[in-house]
Formats: structure tokens, sequence, C-alpha cells
């Protein structure tokens, strides 16, 4: 990308959209910033917004509403959209039917215009949602990317350190794996505190802190975006931020180990889905699937929350007339 202007595309641009755009703008991630909505005149409003605050910054990111097709000049495409209307529960498999639909409205329009980038999908149920915008867009699986268990893994990763005395997060190695939602997990086997696997900085510090409560880290990780939801109606800026993050690996060739729903071909021992694993950010999408020796139980759960995931996929498939395969 070198000698050419950054474009990153934002479709929606509702509380995570705009999330993501400030960080986007504010961190002069892009050179050129295009966003688009169902609402039109929103998106416009939005980006007239958002040039009113780049003169009292150190940003040069120049921001503009579009059409959606318009989007399709774009190195990277972050798909925030859901429908609109109120989450009734913490399982974001209540969002498929409508957020499947979106999936086939736009994809098809975004593949006809030619985009050849890559997209890095917000929208939820994350890991299906993934899946199909790798199904319909025909572009190589490592250039579809859901956030998938990024978000969860850091707040693991926060759980920890404060289970620890409060060491610097970024300095643990901790991810949640499988399904963004009710089925993922921790997978303790391999986390790490400065690079000490972490039954033995426990054993080490067993008279400071005592034994680590690991099920309710893991519950509370698991489930924390939705007591966030609880209190204010929404998740905005550490996923709007997760998205920012991905699109400046990705236009920076960082190589960045994150968390992310990656599309499998056998590397976890399944296909025909996308799931919540460790990858390599680079910038042709996923360089790489890590793939990690999981333990007995890790293995048993891997497969329950594969299992569900790969459920979900088949029947929004199948009610769409095609199969995994076809």
């Amino acid at each position: 990308m070198v000698g050419t202007a950054r474009k990153v595309g934002i479709v929606g641009i509702g509380n995570v959209g705009k999330a993501a755009a400030s960080a986007i703008v504010h961190e002069n991630i892009a050179d050129d910033l295009y966003i688009s909505d169902i609402d039109t005149e929103r998106a416009k409003g939005e980006a007239w917004d958002f040039a009113d605050s780049i003169e009292l910054t150190q940003s040069r990111t120049r921001v503009q509403a579009v059409p959606l097709e318009q989007l399709a000049e774009c190195h990277v495409i972050l798909v925030a959209v859901n429908e609109r209307k109120k989450v009734i529960s913490s399982s974001r498999l209540e969002l498929l039917k409508g957020s499947a639909a979106i999936a086939y409205d736009i994809v098809p329009r975004l593949k006809d215009a030619g985009f050849k980038g890559i997209y890095v999908i917000a929208t939820n149920p994350c890991d299906i949602i993934t899946y199909l915008f790798y199904k319909l867009s025909g572009l190589p699986r490592k250039k579809v990317i859901g956030t998938g268990t990024a978000l969860d893994s850091m707040r693991l990763r926060r759980q920890i350190s404060e289970a620890i005395g409060g060491i610097d997060p970024r300095s643990i190695t901790a991810y949640m794996i499988g399904e963004h939602g009710d089925s993922q997990f921790a997978a303790w086997s391999h986390v790490s505190v400065g690079g000490k696997p972490f039954d033995e900085y426990e054993s080490d510090d067993i008279d400071r802190f005592g034994k680590i409560d690991r099920d309710k880290i893991e519950e509370t990780a698991r489930h924390f975006g939705w007591e966030i939801h609880k209190r204010k109606g929404n998740t905005q800026f550490g996923i709007g931020n997760a998205l920012a993050f991905f699109a400046k690996s990705i236009l920076n060739d960082a190589r960045h180990i994150t968390a992310a729903s990656a599309v499998q071909e056998g590397e976890y021992g399944r296909e025909g889905l996308a799931i919540g694993v460790p990858v390599v950010l680079g910038r042709n999408g996923i360089e790489k699937i890590i793939r990690l020796n999981l333990n007995e139980k890790e293995q048993k759960a891997f497969k329950a929350s594969a299992d569900l995931i790969k459920g979900y996929i088949d029947q929004t498939l199948a009610e769409h007339g095609e199969t995994a395969q076809s």
C-alpha cells in the first residue's frame, strides 16, 4: 500500500460504527474514511461532525458519507451494521435472522461493485455472519475476518491482571476461544504471565493472592459485554476500538497476534465455519492461524462451541437454498 491513500470504509454508523470512526480519525489510521448507512442523512451528519473535529487534532483523515457501492475502493471495510432493534437477552444468536438478511443484501452489492479488499466484521452473531460474508463474497478466507473473541480475550486478560495484583494486561498472554457468545471458553493451558506458564506463576505467588478462581474469571470475561449492555443499553467503545485496531494492524502490516473469528479449513479439525482462535493480522488479513495444542477439557469445549456455530450456519444457508459446500 506504499504510495497509495489508506482507505477504510464503515458499514453502519450506529454506536459501534461511530466509536470505530472516532478511533480511526483521531489515531490517524486512514487517509480516507468512507461511512455508509441505510440512513443516508444520518451518515452525512456524522461525516460533517467528524470533519468539524479534525482541525483540533493531529489527524488529517478525510471523512465522507458515501453510497454502499463506493466502499468497494477501500482497502478495509469494517462491518458494524445491525438490525435496529433492542436485544432482549444476553444471547447474540437472537440477532441472527436480521443480521443474515443484512449480509445477503450488502455483500452481493459490494461484490458486484468490485470490492477486493478485506472485511472485518463485528456484526453479531459474529462467527456466523463472518462465515456468511466469506461464502457470499467469494474472497479468500484470509480476507474475511470477524472480531470474534478479540474483545473477550482483552476482558480475560484484565480479569487475570486484577486477580494477580495489577500486572499490565499487555504482559499477559490469554485467549478466549470459540464462539463470540455463551459457549466461548478460556484456554487456561496457554495462559502465561511474562512468558511464565500461569500454573507456575500462580504457584509461586499462592501466598500473596491465594488460589485464583478461574471459573469466576472466565465467567466474567464471557458475560462482561452483557453487563455493560444492561447498564447503558449498548456496547460501543471496546468493540469500536477493536475494529480500529484490526484496521490499523492490516494497513500497517503489523503482524499483531490477536484472537479473531477465522474461517477454518482443518486447523482445529473443523471446516465450514468461522470461530474464534488466535491469528496473525497483517497486510493480507489473516496471515496465519495459530494452532493451540488444547488439552482434553478444552478440546471438548471447542467441539461444543464449533458444533453450535456450525448448526446455525447450516440452518441459515439452508433457509437461503445453500449448503456450506455449495
